[in-house]
C-alpha cells in the first residue's frame, strides 16, 4: 500500500455515516468509518474504481477525482493539499509544493531574530530543526539550549525531553499538532520526515500513535500556554513567518506591550542576558 492509500483508508475510517448525511441502518457495523462503497458513492466515482486506489493499483487519480474524495471525507484546505502532494510522489511526479534545499540562515534573519526580542524567536527547517534561534527563544524552552545544534529540534523535544510536559499547559494539543504538521511536510520531504519519525517513534508510543493517525496541519498562527519555571503560567500568541523561496520559517511568540505577559518575556530576557549567543 502507498502513502496515498493509506492516508485514504485512515482518512475513511475516521469518517462516520452521520457525518456526512447519510442514514445510519440497523445492526452492527463491521467496520470503523464509510464503508468503500458509501465514500465511493460521495464521490461519483465507481466502487471497482476507488478500491483500486485504496488498494494501491490505482497509483494516478485525476485532481478532480481527489478533489471529490477530499469533499466527501471533509478534509481541511491543508489535508487536500497534503492528498495532492501526495498523489504526486506516488504517480512518481515532482512535488507541486515542493521547499528548496535548506540552505544556511540568511544575515538577515539573524538579525531579525534579534531585532524581535525580548519575544523568543526561531528559524525552522520543513521538519522543525531549530537552525537558530535567540537567547529569549532558547530560555523559553528550558533545556533546548542544552542540546547539540544538530539536535535541536522542537518535536524531538516536545516528546522526549523531559521538561516539555511540564512546560507546554496543553500538551496533548502542542504534541498532537506538532504531529500533524510534520504530517504536511513529508510528501515534499519524505526522508528528512521518515528519519525523525523513525527515531521518535523508537522511544515515545505516543508520537507512533498520533503519527499513526494521519491528521495535517499547516501552523500559521495561534496561542501556545506555557508553564515556565522562571516566569510563571503565560499564555503567548505565537505567528509564523514563511521566507520564500526555501524551507525556512520563522517562529516567534509575542504579547502586548503593557501586559503582564510582555512583562514575563522581559524579566525572561533579562534572565538571559549573560547566556552564550547560539
Amino acid at each position: 500500500m502507498n502513502a496515498m492509500a493509506e492516508f485514504l483508508r485512515i482518512r475513511r475510517a475516521g469518517i462516520g455515516p452521520a457525518e456526512v448525511g447519510l442514514p445510519i441502518g440497523p445492526g452492527v457495523r463491521r467496520t470503523p468509518g464509510l464503508r468503500r462503497e458509501e465514500l465511493a458513492a460521495l464521490s461519483g466515482v465507481s466502487v471497482d474504481y476507488y478500491t483500486r486506489i485504496e488498494q494501491g493499483r490505482e497509483t494516478a487519480p485525476s485532481d478532480a477525482v481527489l478533489g471529490a474524495l477530499a469533499r466527501a471525507l471533509r478534509l481541511t484546505d491543508d489535508e487536500h493539499i497534503h492528498l495532492l502532494a501526495l498523489a504526486d510522489r506516488t504517480a512518481g511526479r515532482s512535488p507541486r509544493h515542493r521547499p528548496a534545499d535548506s540552505k544556511p540562515v540568511r544575515p538577515g534573519l539573524r538579525l531579525l531574530l534579534e531585532s524581535v526580542r525580548p519575544s523568543p524567536a526561531y528559524v525552522l527547517d520543513e521538519v522543525n530543526n531549530v537552525l537558530a534561534a535567540n537567547l529569549e527563544g532558547l530560555a523559553l524552552m528550558p533545556g533546548l539550549g542544552d542540546w547539540p545544534l544538530a539536535a535541536r529540534n522542537t518535536i524531538r523535544y516536545t516528546f522526549l525531553h523531559v521538561a516539555a510536559r511540564t512546560l507546554f499547559a496543553d500538551w496533548d494539543r502542542v504534541a498532537r499538532n506538532s504531529v500533524a504538521q510534520l504530517r504536511s511536510a513529508q510528501p515534499a520531504s519524505p526522508g528528512p520526515v521518515a528519519d525523525l519519525v523513525d527515531e521518535v517513534s523508537e522511544s515515545s508510543t505516543e508520537f507512533a500513535a498520533l503519527w499513526r493517525r494521519h491528521e495535517v496541519w499547516v501552523k500559521r498562527g495561534g496561542e501556545t500556554a506555557f508553564r515556565h519555571p522562571l516566569i510563571g503560567q503565560v499564555t503567548l500568541a505565537n505567528e509564523v513567518l514563511h521566507h520564500a523561496g526555501d524551507a525556512q520559517r520563522m517562529l516567534f511568540y509575542q504579547a502586548p506591550p503593557g501586559t503582564a505577559e510582555h512583562d514575563a518575556l522581559v524579566l525572561l530576557s533579562m534572565a538571559c542576558q549573560n547566556a552564550d549567543t547560539p
